[in-house]
């Protein structure tokens, strides 16, 4: 995404309007998609009705419980799990391409919810960038660049309606710093650094833009932020510490085979995963970056006669692993995207064609992360444990109700997942 970044007119989000706060729009009040996870039509959740606090200098506020966001359930005896589909995207912001809102109104048609990871440096004004002080490197540079007050409003709109809408707001980081002199060399405490720093200017936007009249995202980003994944997929070790130790609760920083994930250092390890590759004998990571670097290269705009026959390239492997699930093991997909249109934006439309394809199918649930998480969290450890030996793309040969068949043990009270009663 562009440090240049630009917006029309802020809005304010419907809980913020409850409050009575400046700038409400048709589009921040409009209604929302139907609940996720759900076995049929549910009537939308009502915005938060609770009194919005605010936090700090108000650029974040309390309103209350997420909207959309539907209680995990523990499978029963012999009950098949759903198939879920992670689509998420690396250093979310909203610049003169429109793709957060544009991926936003996809996910509403289609039932789908998502997971934004924001890049802190994208709630920083360029005029303020000595204020980000990267480990290991000088004070104000990022290989990402910075933003203006236009972008970081924009931006902060569409963080407002993606969370309204029951989506999940991550985290990127800040510089983005790769390779040699990159995150990969960081220490644990280099990383919690990097975390509060990245925490901190979503905390301070209004005062760092002087928009002190904007109204506030409608979370508290200490509780919000659970989990992130590391620029190129480097650090991961040091970070998932780091993580560790902050309260996270998952990483999706490595790279997978399509098999159910487990904890790692403490974590959920929703990393992204391998699926078929069309027309090669290997397989490829599920995301955008990886499929163009085997395509054009580092190349971002290649030839542009082989964009269609690039985009068909990446929209059919992810439904191949898809589908490999779908009938298979169940185990959940998970891929991952950028804001860019890299070859003509051939990944972009990709990426909307399986999202159109696959969300709306019996028994699948696009979620974020942290949905997949609470779902994770809510079952019977013994039957995570025996999904976890049902390799690529296995289905149980004597079925689904024989394989999961065994009682399982009732959800400990308090834990996500438990009768409503036993709370």
């Amino acid at each position: 995404m562009a440090a240049t970044q630009r917006i029309a007119a802020g809005a304010v989000a419907a809980a913020a309007c409850a409050a009575s706060l400046a700038g409400c729009t048709a589009e921040d009040t409009g209604s929302q998609g139907p609940e996720q996870g759900a076995p049929g039509p549910q009537k939308p959740a009502a915005a938060p009705k609770s009194v919005v606090r605010l936090i700090g200098d108000g650029s974040t506020a309390y309103t209350g419980a997420q909207p959309h966001l539907a209680r995990p359930e523990r499978l029963k005896p012999g009950q098949k799990p759903p198939q879920f589909v992670v689509f998420s995207w690396d250093g979310a912001g909203e610049d003169s391409q429109k793709l957060f809102s544009h991926f936003r109104q996809v996910a509403k048609r289609n039932d789908a919810t998502m997971t934004y990871f924001l890049s802190g440096v994208y709630m920083l004004p360029e005029g303020k960038r000595d204020l980000y002080r990267p480990p290991q490197h000088a004070p104000g540079r990022s290989d990402i660049g910075f933003n203006d007050d236009r972008g970081i409003a924009d931006t902060a709109k569409q963080l407002r309606l993606a969370w309204l809408e029951g989506n999940e707001i991550g985290t990127h980081f800040n510089g983005h710093f790769c390779g040699r002199d990159g995150v990969g060399e960081w220490s644990v405490e280099e990383w919690k650094d990097e975390i509060a720093q990245a925490k901190r200017f979503v905390k301070s936007w209004k005062t760092n833009t002087g928009l002190r009249k904007a109204a506030p995202l409608p979370f508290d980003y200490d509780k919000e932020l659970i989990g992130a994944r590391t620029p190129c997929l480097e650090g991961q070790e040091n970070f998932m510490k780091a993580a560790r130790d902050l309260g996270f609760r998952y990483d999706t920083s490595g790279v997978n085979d399509q098999v159910w994930p487990k904890k790692k250092l403490g974590l959920w390890d929703l990393s992204m995963q391998l699926v078929p590759f069309p027309g090669h004998t290997y397989e490829q990571l599920t995301m955008d970056y990886n499929f163009m670097v085997n395509q054009s290269g580092t190349t971002t705009q290649g030839d542009p006669d082989k964009y269609d026959y690039w985009g068909d390239q990446m929209r059919d492997g992810l439904l191949k692993g898809f589908y490999r699930a779908y009938d298979g093991n169940r185990a959940p997909l998970i891929i991952g995207n950028h804001f860019e249109s890299w070859n003509g934006g051939t990944y972009m439309r990709a990426v909307e064609e399986v999202i159109e394809e696959v969300c709306t199918k019996p028994e699948v649930r696009c979620v974020s992360f942290r949905q997949l998480a609470d779902w994770l969290d809510a079952q019977d450890p013994t039957t995570l444990r025996k999904l976890r030996t049902l390799k690529v793309g296995e289905a149980p040969k004597q079925g689904w109700a024989s394989f999961l068949s065994a009682h399982p043990a009732p959800a400990p009270k308090g834990a996500p997942g438990a009768p409503a009663g036993r709370r």
